[in-house]
């Protein structure tokens, strides 16, 4: 959502909000704990039992309680290095969950081998656009754009996700098939977005500086 609408018109959004919950003696660091931790036991429990709909809605509540952590960091006047982390952490350890559940509901329930592939695919390229960025970035280099980041991500898996439970629930045939959909465009862009980071990496300046190997000890002296 951030990505489709702006990171800037999200952040005036939840300023208030932001604000009230500072005032209740939450922190940051508390809110990203209490977000991830809910998501994933809605992603581990509902996914896995058929529960698309209500694990999609349960999801989609504390994924967005979550992404208020950023709102209270700002309404104290700034964020930690270790609330960053923490933050970043916390979002790949509650991606895994959601497609892990995903996963499971594909081979359980649907009997579907690409089903599961292509949730698989995801996962595995989800950490990898995320750690690209991550190690660029320690190492001074720009790993920025791509087709889709993570909220683009949970837009589409989990408005694929709903829509299929509610065909489910239903009897709407022609509406499960949504969740399909979703896995497939995600899978495509998720490796599209792969290779755009490497490329991003690549074209940065100093990239290809060669950097000069770190002298060894010489095991004589060390004796």
């Amino acid at each position: 959502m951030l990505s489709f609408f702006g990171r800037e018109t999200f952040a005036k959004a939840t300023a208030p909000l932001g604000k009230a919950l500072v005032k209740t003696g939450l922190t940051p660091d508390s809110m990203t704990l209490i977000g991830t931790a809910a998501t994933i036991a809605a992603a581990v429990t509902l996914f896995p039992s058929g529960h698309l709909f209500w694990g999609t809605m349960v999801i989609w509540l504390f994924v967005m309680f979550d992404m208020l952590d950023g709102a209270m960091a700002r309404a104290r006047g700034g964020g930690t290095k270790y609330g960053a982390v923490l933050d970043a952490t916390c979002d790949r350890v509650a991606d895994g969950a959601i497609f892990a559940g995903l996963a499971w509901w594909a081979v359980y329930h649907e009997h579907s081998r690409q089903l599961l592939a292509l949730t698989l695919i995801v996962l595995v390229t989800s950490q990898v656009i995320s750690y690209a960025k991550a190690r660029a970035e320690a190492s001074g280099l720009s790993a920025d754009g791509g087709l889709i980041e993570r909220p683009d991500r949970l837009v589409i898996v989990l408005v694929g996700a709903g829509l299929t439970g509610i065909g489910g629930h239903w009897g709407l045939d022609w509406l499960t098939w949504a969740v399909y959909v979703a896995m497939w465009v995600l899978a495509v862009l998720s490796v599209v977005t792969v290779f755009q980071r490497v490329l991003a990496v690549r074209n940065s300046p100093g990239a290809r500086v060669v950097i000069a190997p770190t002298p060894q000890p010489d095991a004589g002296s060390a004796s």
